[in-house]
């Protein structure tokens, strides 16, 4: 398994079933960094769906501001699932904290894992211009967001109607 493997896609595309599916090939002990926060009933039965459909065999941690701590911490024959770099961004952007210095320190604590990490992301770049200046601070965040994860990793793939689309490495 590659040190880093970044999974993008657009929402429902299929990114976060195929990344899980990758990492259960692996036959490591399994680690689920999520990010999801349940601001209301939908969400809650949402990552409560998820999370029954991992089944035990994946321990879950919530890091819905700080995934690095978790990836620092992570043991050798671990393997972990950062799911998503989205909902991280947007969790700090809108906790007013500024990404550029927190994605630095993701970053650092990707290169620095000792197990190999799959990270999910969406891509967001594919559609409409947002017509609020937040939406569109957030959109360019996560580009540039995507494009250093994606230039760190070893491999990469764009997830679409379920399919892979291999970007960097192989597959």
């Amino acid at each position: 398994m590659p040190h880093l493997t970044v999974i993008l896609g657009g929402a429902a595309s299929g990114k976060s079933a195929f990344a899980e599916a990758l990492i259960c090939e692996t036959g490591r002990r399994r680690i689920y960094i999520a990010t999801a926060q349940a601001f209301d009933a939908e969400m809650e039965d949402k990552i409560a769906r998820h999370k029954a459909a991992r089944g035990a065999d994946w321990r879950t941690v919530e890091a819905p501001l700080d995934p690095s701590t978790t990836i620092a911490d992570a043991a050798p024959d671990e393997i972990l699932l950062l799911d998503c770099a989205t909902l991280w961004l947007s969790n700090t952007m809108l906790a007013d904290r500024p990404w550029q210095p927190e994605a630095d320190r993701l970053l650092d604590a990707l290169s620095a894992c000792k197990a190999p990490v799959v990270v999910v992301s969406n891509e967001t770049g594919m559609g409409i211009v947002p017509d609020h200046p937040l939406g569109r601070a957030f959109r360019n965040a996560q580009g540039s967001l995507n494009q250093r994860l994606a230039a760190q990793a070893d491999r990469v793939a764009l997830i679409v109607a379920g399919l892979p689309l291999p970007l960097k490495g192989a597959f």
